[in-house]
């Protein structure tokens, strides 16, 4: 069972939305560059692949930036169980040789001691870099053509991830940066792009996502680190958002963005993952 949290509203300065629009260019230059070879996001990041596997991360081997030491990568969960509409989401990180300076992990006893029962395969990251520590910033669930239909934040468990504040990992996202062209330049404008034009609703729900990891750890005093919380979005109603604010000539005036319902998974009386 989902619960939903009321509609609101963030106020969305011009600094924000300056590389929201920006975002908004390159999402419109990758459709383009797609409807041009007839292809999709998908198409894109299946690549050759006549059969998709559950589980398995595509492309091989992950997308990963040796100097921004951003990664991701794309997989598809087995049909019973997938939310509906759902085709698979995009996994994104950020790996600890390219977090601020002084970022530092948050250490609660959950953290030290993870009680958990054997689990499916779920979604580590390939081991890149030097180091082990590694955040997952956000995940982006697309349909069946590629649409960008959802964001949500996972549990440490299935990412293994190293965990960090909402405040810290949102000064993350602006450092995720993929300069690579393999193995598709236009897939990885794609989702650097997404994580700019959708930056407002992602710092929203990381905040949410400790809210709820520190409500429920007050109640149970037990391992709290599940499925906090998703959003669900559309990207058409973004863009047209932008559109708007890009001819309002009240420009230094903040603008209303909606944070579309909040859907927690897995948590709170009487839900179940």
């Amino acid at each position: 069972m989902r619960r939903e949290n009321p509609r609101k509203n963030l106020l969305v300065g011009r600094a924000e939305i300056e590389p929201m629009v920006a975002a908004a260019t390159v999402i419109a230059d990758c459709r383009r560059e797609l409807a041009a070879r007839d292809r999709d996001i998908l198409g894109e990041v299946m690549a050759r692949e006549a059969t998709v596997s559950e589980w398995r991360h595509y492309p091989d081997g992950d997308v990963y930036d040796p100097k921004s030491h951003a990664q991701y990568f794309y997989h598809v969960h087995p049909v019973i169980g997938r939310p509906v509409r759902e085709h698979g989401h995009f996994h994104t990180f950020l790996r600890a040789e390219g977090m601020p300076a002084g970022t530092a992990p948050l250490i609660l006893p959950e953290v030290a001691v993870a009680d958990v029962p054997a689990l499916p395969p779920q979604a580590p990251p390939l081991k890149r870099g030097s180091r082990e520590e590694v955040s997952h910033l956000v995940a982006i669930a697309v349909d069946c053509r590629g649409e960008p239909i959802r964001l949500f934040t996972t549990n440490r468990w299935v990412t293994g991830e190293t965990w960090y504040r909402a405040e810290d990992v949102i000064r993350m996202l602006d450092r995720f940066a993929i300069t690579e062209v393999e193995p598709s330049e236009t897939l990885n404008r794609w989702v650097c792009a997404m994580l700019r034009l959708f930056r407002p609703q992602i710092a929203a729900l990381l905040r949410m996502r400790d809210e709820t990891v520190m409500a429920w750890r007050r109640r149970r005093r037990t391992q709290v680190f599940e499925d906090p919380a998703s959003l669900d979005i559309g990207c058409e109603a973004q863009l047209t958002f932008l559109d708007r604010v890009r001819s309002d000539p009240a420009a230094r005036t903040p603008h209303r963005v909606t944070v579309l319902p909040a859907m927690a998974e897995g948590w709170g009386e009487g839900q179940t993952s």
